[in-house]
């Protein structure tokens, strides 16, 4: 099982070792694709946690009762391929490169299975291709 989650952490739970638990006690492999903390230590990571679904379950209702607010990744990226003039600002700011360009045909290409959501590329394209679409998941 592979999903991606954003997960709020308040200051207390910040200063806990977490996501060390959940890849010790549950096995999971956890990728963190995006971290945002304040100077008060309250914020959010959003993960890809995969293992085992029973794991995962168990990984999840963990950091429920520890009171961390797990929901699914709601919202991606969209490219409309129509609007590009191809000009590769968006490629230059996607620090995972789910937004690239070929250097041999200077053309752009998406690959959502990348994206992790940061808006990074959303200001920089003048022709406003790239949006958010927000999808409506199953509670975790």
């Amino acid at each position: 099982m592979k999903n991606k989650v954003v997960c709020y952490f308040s200051a207390a739970q910040s200063e806990q070792p977490i996501i060390c638990q959940l890849i010790r006690n549950y096995d999971l492999i956890v990728n963190i694709l995006k971290a945002n903390i304040n100077p008060q230590k309250e914020g959010y990571l959003v993960v890809e946690l995969e293992g085992d679904k029973g794991q995962y379950e168990e990984g999840i209702a963990f950091l429920k009762n520890l009171g961390v607010i797990v929901e699914p990744l709601s919202e991606t990226v969209v490219w409309n391929e129509e609007l590009c003039i191809q000009c590769g600002a968006c490629a230059s700011f996607c620090p995972t490169e789910a937004l690239s360009i070929d250097r041999d045909t200077m053309i752009i290409s998406f690959d959502n299975s990348k994206c992790v959501v940061c808006g990074m590329c959303l200001d920089c394209c003048p022709t406003r291709a790239i949006n958010l679409h927000f999808e409506v998941k199953e509670a975790v």
